[in-house]
């Protein structure tokens, strides 16, 4: 590995390009602890906003699909101003713009205590915002899924006595989530990713880690380079896992139309 890099980069010594590849080797294959603490609050920090994003986006979904007006509206301008604006904004705009907006009170303090456990404002700030921003991508997505449902199904409930509650909960949702399950795997491939933007606001993630590790080697191209190792790790591993799921729950079939949702 080491030989081949050499010879791709120039080895370092002058006669191609200045890469070290010692030392990236080193920064993928032995990863410091704080370069793994990084990766773990990465990963956590994904999983936490994708399950706020499913269940915020179900409640708006079930908003979206309601008979009231105002429900309907509600939606509608949430997924507008939430898919219409970058995530970055929104994270700069809820952590930095709210303490001013609210006359100074901080939401978000530097340490917020839960239980035994110490959280950082920081993180539970990038948190709250990836949810909110998860959430309009959520609620199409299905939305798409419980209207790919032939109408059939509802009526034949109705007709067994089942209240709409029950029909969405034991007829609807089980079949639907067939429909949702693939997008709503790429939707958390694409959190992975977006987490990175929590380096905005200081929360060390691994590209926080890897940036603050630059800084002290001004070793720039290996260090985004390893970093964007890791990236595709933890991608190609929840990629598989997500065939598998899709594998389990033959999931294929009206892919199409919850991605088309999720996308428009």
């Amino acid at each position: 590995m080491s030989g081949f890099l050499d010879a791709f980069f120039g080895g370092g010594g002058g006669r191609g390009l200045n890469f070290d590849t010692a030392y990236f080797l080193h920064f993928v294959f032995e990863p410091s602890p704080i370069m793994l603490k990084g990766m773990m609050l990465t990963v956590i920090a994904a999983i936490l906003s994708q399950i706020g994003g499913v269940l915020l986006g179900g409640a708006l979904a079930v908003a979206g699909l309601s008979r009231s007006h105002l429900f309907r509206t509600v939606n509608q301008v949430y997924i507008f101003l939430f898919r219409g604006t970058p995530v970055l904004v929104q994270l700069v705009l809820i952590y930095f713009g709210l303490p001013y907006f609210l006359g100074g009170f901080d939401l978000f303090p530097p340490h917020i205590p839960l239980g035994p456990l110490m959280l950082s404002g920081a993180l539970v700030a990038g948190i709250v915002t990836f949810i909110l921003h998860e959430a309009a991508y959520m609620s199409e997505i299905i939305r798409a899924g419980i209207l790919s449902i032939e109408e059939g199904q509802e009526e034949a409930s109705k007709s067994l006595g089942m209240t709409p509650a029950t029909t969405m909960l034991h007829i609807i949702l089980p079949q639907a989530i067939r429909v949702i399950i693939p997008p709503l795997g790429n939707q958390f491939n694409q959190m992975l990713k977006t987490t990175s933007l929590l380096s905005v606001i200081a929360v060390p993630e691994m590209f926080r880690i890897a940036e603050e590790m630059q800084s002290a080697t001004y070793k720039s191209f290996e260090v985004y380079l390893g970093v964007s190792v890791y990236y595709l790790f933890l991608t190609g591993v929840w990629t598989l896992i997500q065939m598998q799921i899709e594998r389990r729950y033959g999931t294929r079939r009206g892919k199409t139309l919850a991605m088309g949702a999720a996308g428009a």
